[in-house]
């Protein structure tokens, strides 16, 4: 099978047996306060949950807080091995321990102790409660167990914290498979922020999420990248989780990943002016040293050369200049590069998009119980030369902040639209391509086993 597209290529489309069932879905999910609520216990109570990195928590004291809807929990490291997670309240009165300052994304520092600002008592990073003033005056009855803060399910995988506040939870290993054995040959823990921002913005969750985990929606929604190629891809269901790729010509697995070479007559042009573009209007899923890889490109090779040729040459110029520099890039398998795609969508809020240097990634979490806001986060990561790392920290960034590029508005006009269009009388709910937008299909198969409700229906 084939279709046109944009500009008139003509690239395969889906073959029958790699189809599923046509589904919609109800729009509860997306704007139901009632579902919101419920949201509350029945999914981000028993979820894993990615806060943050373990290079953010480099010294014994280090701690930083993550929220989700009426629970605050603090992250600490407690040892040069071990990181804790415990609720953030005291088991006093039930105050919080730590605030978050006006503004932030979270609360930060280093600390020997958390002091409850109301009555003084004292927790160490172990959450054992040091200090009750006047303590003998509840006689026996305030046993240390008692008064210790209570733990929360923590565990570390590819460079970042995870935090679960089921104590039956299953592992975070056997919960991330099949994505974290796929991912594994990519060492994600040894990339470092290059920049991350975050906002409240004006649509559900899933909404946000779901705009970034399918390729169908690029050449529409950003026309810029039609001249580069067809970016119209595959969709897979993996468990609890999902991940997405390009088509490619066979021969040419790796250009179903991130790092792909550009389409036309000229390879070596066409790659070019794609990373230029996206290094300077998306400042995402490229590097400096793949951007000056690819300007040499029409010096480095003849006309004609093959794209599978321009593609090797590209990334094998790329790693030797990463290498000189002292950033080391891992070796996988073309195969397994191309089976583990551009990116995964790890159940329920999360996305890595991951290459064999840099990563884009970004997350979606409710704010408050109103179903028409989330919040939202994008973060660039790289690999840097030892201590090289630039400084970075979580920026609050706008819709229409310039700090965004030009490529993310796009995404973030869609987004705002579509969580208005939920709502409409004349609107039956999402129908997501059977092939493209099965990981849409999947968020909801998921959902519906921890929601109870909201499973996707057959169209027919």
């Amino acid at each position: 099978m084939s279709e046109t597209v944009h500009g008139g290529r003509e690239k395969v489309s889906a073959t029958p047996d790699a189809l599923s069932e046509p589904l919609t879905i109800g729009v509860e999910a997306y704007v139901s306060e009632e579902y919101a609520r419920a949201e509350r216990d029945k999914l981000w109570a028993k979820v894993w949950q990615q806060v943050g990195r373990v290079e953010e928590l480099a010294k014994p004291g280090d701690f930083l807080t993550y929220e989700i809807l009426d629970d605050s929990i603090i992250v600490a490291r407690t040892g040069p091995d071990t990181i804790k997670a415990y609720y953030n309240v005291c088991s006093h009165r039930g105050r919080r321990l730590v605030d978050t300052p006006s503004g932030a994304r979270d609360a930060r520092g280093n600390t020997r102790q958390f002091v409850c600002g109301f009555h003084g008592w004292r927790y160490d990073i172990d959450g054992a409660c040091t200090r009750v003033p006047e303590r003998e005056d509840w006689t026996c009855a305030l046993t240390d167990d008692k008064i210790r803060l209570r733990e929360v399910k923590v565990d570390t995988w590819g460079g970042w914290i995870f935090v679960n506040m089921d104590p039956d939870c299953e592992p975070l290993r056997d919960y991330l498979e099949p994505a974290a054995s796929l991912l594994d040959p990519f060492q994600l823990q040894n990339m470092r922020y290059r920049w991350r921002r975050w906002l409240v913005f004006d649509c559900n969750w899933k909404v946000a999420l779901e705009a970034f985990m399918e390729t169908y929606h690029v050449p529409y929604t950003h026309p810029e990248f039609i001249p580069f190629g067809a970016f119209l891809g595959w969709a897979r269901a993996q468990g609890k989780h999902s991940n997405i790729g390009y088509d490619a010509p066979k021969g040419m697995d790796e250009q179903q990943a991130k790092l792909r070479v550009g389409d036309g007559p000229d390879a070596r042009q066409s790659t070019v002016d794609l990373q230029n573009f996206t290094w300077e209007n998306a400042n995402t899923n490229t590097t400096e040293t793949l951007v000056k890889a690819a300007r040499r490109l029409v010096e480095d090779l003849p006309d004609g050369t093959p794209a599978d040729q321009v593609l090797r040459h590209w990334l094998d110029s790329a790693r030797a200049d990463d290498e000189a520099r002292g950033v080391v890039w891992p070796t996988v398998d073309p195969q397994a590069v191309a089976k583990s795609g551009t990116a995964w969508q790890i159940f329920p809020n999360f996305q890595i998009g991951h290459a064999l240097n840099n990563m884009l990634c970004y997350s979606a979490r409710p704010y408050g119980y109103d179903p028409d806001k989330c919040i939202f986060e994008a973060a660039v990561y790289e690999l840097y030369p030892e201590g090289e790392a630039p400084e970075t920290e979580w920026v609050y960034t706008p819709q229409d902040d310039p700090g965004w590029r030009t490529v993310l508005p796009q995404d973030f006009d869609n987004m705002a639209a579509v969580q208005k269009g939920m709502k409409a009388r004349g609107f039956t709910g999402p129908k997501p391509n059977p092939y493209r937008e099965r990981t849409v299909v999947n968020l909801h198969h998921n959902l519906a086993k921890y929601m109870g409700t909201g499973a996707p229906r057959d169209l027919a």
